[in-house]
């Protein structure tokens, strides 16, 4: 349980992470010549997003995912805010984890 909390809170933080890098970071560094934004987000959503994979596999029996489902909680993290749509599973499973 301890696990899909975390994981929940690095989906997001993670999927926060990549709207900013594509949305604020790259801009600030082709536009306005700012390549230090890139380095810096970028370099923190690689972080998040190793901890994202790492956690979806370590989530795979709680929520009890086949291979599919855990290829689509993997391939989400690719699409620019998929992790958000994600949350909405997570946290439905979560609430019925904490009823029983």
């Amino acid at each position: 349980m301890k696990e899909l909390k975390i994981f929940r809170r690095v989906a997001l933080a993670e999927g926060i992470s990549f709207l900013l890098l594509l949305l604020i970071a790259m801009p600030l560094k082709y536009f306005f010549g700012f390549p230090l934004a890139v380095k810096l987000v970028g370099w923190a959503h690689g972080v998040l997003f190793i901890a994202y994979i790492l956690l979806a596999f370590s989530v795979v029996s709680i929520m009890r995912w086949n291979w599919f489902n855990t290829g689509i909680a993997l391939a989400v993290s690719i699409i620019p805010a998929g992790t958000f749509w994600l949350d909405k599973s997570l946290k439905k499973r979560q609430l019925e984890l904490e009823a029983e």
